[in-house]
């Protein structure tokens, strides 16, 4: 296990790097805020889509570049450093591994290339509200009746895998939300650039993704997958604010000194610093787990949200706390990635969901069968 980038993914995420410095800053977020009627930024979008971003880990038979799921993850630890306000994780980790996973092969040619071209926005419904775990949308004879929310990015997808029940039990269905029978009314969120939806069914039709009764199984697939890239987007997403709370903290002087020098301040950016670090090991293993296929990715998917969750949630708090009274402010970046935390803490469930899977899965693993 080589638990790092290769010479060619390191090449892949400063490009990356270079290219979302150039056209994607906090001052990108800040318009996106400012504007309630626009929650993604689609020039961006279209910037991606050329560079290949969002066909990075589709076949190339379908349009896309057949990359490594590590590269992606260099991309995506990126796309976090900066805050990106689009769609990506939607449309890319979600959408795009459920279609890889369980789409038909009529299914994957018709929409993966649209995809990997910028020309089509997907998202996953599996919620009906918060702490609500049972399912009452319905398929009966190939129509979709029922409520989905909150579903990211719901606003502007043009189409969704839905969980809903059937005769079987639960399932995944393919909707095309530009057709009839479809209402989406935007929800309010703490991270505006990431908007979310509340999701109506009336008589939608809709076609069955993978096999009848598996959508649970599905779901929990697809989140594992998901999970990892999210994971590199929130350390990218804690090592950026932590270089702004470390750069803060020398040029901000106090009592003829840099506040930097003060030991509240250094211990502070320390524990941000060794929470990262755990993370980025953790999401290294993920990484891997993911590319090798090996049965060790439920334990290493949930090893990584956990530990990314906890990292990025705590720089963005202690960055406001780095930079005083100013982090309190609409002025000052810190609530842009203190946003951002909250968004991604809760994208494929909360953090209880999956310190619980991780125990459960170490448990497995270190009970002796008998």
């Amino acid at each position: 296990m080589n638990f790092d980038y290769s010479e060619e993914q390191k090449l892949l995420q400063q490009e990356a790097r270079k290219f979302l410095t150039d056209n994607s800053d906090c001052a990108a977020v800040r318009r996106i805020l400012n504007h309630a009627e626009k929650s993604f930024d689609d020039t961006l979008w279209s910037s991606v889509a050329e560079l290949g971003w969002l066909g990075a880990i589709i076949p190339e038979c379908y349009g896309g570049l057949g990359l490594d799921a590590t590269d992606l993850c260099a991309i995506s630890e990126e796309l976090g450093r900066a805050i990106t306000p689009i769609p990506f994780s939607s449309t890319v980790y979600l959408f795009t591994q459920a279609l890889l996973l369980a789409g038909s092969e009529e299914q994957c040619t018709s929409l993966l290339p649209k995809i990997a071209e910028g020309n089509l926005i997907g998202c996953l419904a599996t919620s009906e509200g918060p702490g609500v775990r049972t399912i009452e949308a319905r398929v009966e004879r190939g129509q979709l009746n029922g409520l989905k929310l909150p579903v990211t990015d719901g606003d502007i997808a043009d189409f969704a895998i839905v969980l809903a029940s059937d005769t079987r039990g639960c399932s995944l269905y393919l909707a095309d939300l530009r057709a009839g029978g479809v209402q989406a009314s935007p929800l309010a969120t703490l991270d505006p650039s990431r908007g979310a939806a509340e999701l109506k069914f009336s008589n939608t039709p809709v076609e069955r993704l993978g096999d009848a009764g598996n959508g649970h199984m599905l779901v929990q697939q697809i989140f594992d997958r998901a999970a990892i890239f999210i994971a590199f987007e929130q350390i990218g997403g804690s090592d950026a604010v932590l270089e702004m709370a470390r750069d803060y903290a020398l040029e901000r002087y106090a009592f003829g000194r840099p506040i930097g020098s003060f030991q509240a301040i250094k211990h502070r950016i320390a524990n941000m610093y060794v929470r990262n670090q755990i993370a980025r090991s953790n999401c290294y293993y993920g990484a891997w787990a993911l590319e090798a296929q090996s049965a060790e990715l439920p334990k290493a998917a949930a090893a990584a949200r956990v530990s990314a969750n906890e990292a990025f949630r705590f720089s963005a708090k202690e960055s406001i706390e780095v930079f005083g009274g100013i982090g309190t402010t609409w002025e000052a970046d810190c609530h842009l990635f203190y946003r951002r935390a909250k968004q991604l803490a809760l994208a494929v469930g909360p953090t209880a969901v999956w310190r619980e899977r991780l125990a459960t899965e170490l448990e497995r693993v270190t009970t002796p069968t008998v």
